[in-house]
């Protein structure tokens, strides 16, 4: 099958900016690490410059996009890591797991390649969707079945420290929750063509029609005004790390 990022990844790179507040959190969970791989790496988003970074990327379309600066690139896949084990002082994983088609089988991999430890950007199933979930319920049912649950990485990488991940108002990644007080950002195609949520979608147009119907009117900042007063919103991004990999 043609991966994702090849169908929806053009232009990628010019919307999906790391954003510096959450580079520093993974940065910070990387540790002490020298040699990383950044498994479903893209276009090279968040990946430390002060480290000897290895890229692994299944889509040709976001390898493309790699700035010429960025780390050696590899195309494959998560499930089958071309890599010697304990290779890396650290791997890590940027909201990429859910694209996986066996996560058991990417977890283990990426155990079996680190040395110390393993660092993953995700988002927890287990969280309330925001506001945009009332006006797009698909979301939901779409990110649900494919969003792991916590349980399951503590299944095959044990015991784990978790970080809620709050996501600024001002986000400059722009991934399915980055526009929570930017309501008028989701009306963009441009905007939506580099979330992989609204890839999947069948037809988002009633919502987003309902969406703009409701800014226009003042309907929806009566009902989620309020958010335009905070600078941060925990929406369920979550930072796990595991470290003091045991091996099997």
């Amino acid at each position: 099958m043609r991966p994702l990022y090849d169908r929806i990844g053009i232009g990628y790179a010019g919307l999906r900016r790391p954003d510096p507040r959450i580079a520093k959190a993974i940065h910070d969970a990387l540790g002490s690490a020298q040699s990383v791989l950044n498994v479903g790496a893209g276009t090279g988003s968040y990946e430390p410059a002060d480290r000897h970074v290895t890229a692994l990327e299944p889509s040709a379309e976001m390898i493309r996009q790699r700035p010429p600066e960025s780390a050696k690139a590899h195309q494959g896949i998560a499930e089958n890591l071309p890599f010697a084990d304990d290779q890396f002082d650290a791997v890590m994983a940027v909201l990429t797991v859910h694209h996986w088609t066996d996560l058991d089988a990417g977890l283990r991999e990426m155990r079996r390649v680190a040395k110390d430890r393993v660092v993953i950007l995700t988002f927890d199933p287990a969280s309330d969707y925001f506001w945009l979930a009332d006006y797009i319920p698909e979301i939901i049912t779409i990110d649900q079945p494919i969003m792991p649950k916590i349980s399951a990485y503590e299944k095959i990488l044990g015991k784990l420290a978790i970080e809620n991940i709050l996501i600024p108002c001002d986000c400059t990644d722009g991934f399915l929750g980055a526009y929570w007080r930017r309501p008028s950002a989701y009306l963009d195609s441009a905007i939506r063509s580099a979330i992989s949520t609204f890839a999947k979608l069948d037809n988002a147009a009633d919502g987003l029609a309902r969406l703009e119907q409701d800014l226009a009117s003042g309907d929806w900042d009566k009902q989620y005004g309020h958010l335009m007063e905070l600078e941060t919103l925990d929406i369920g991004y979550r930072l796990i790390v595991a470290d003091h990999l045991d091996r099997e």
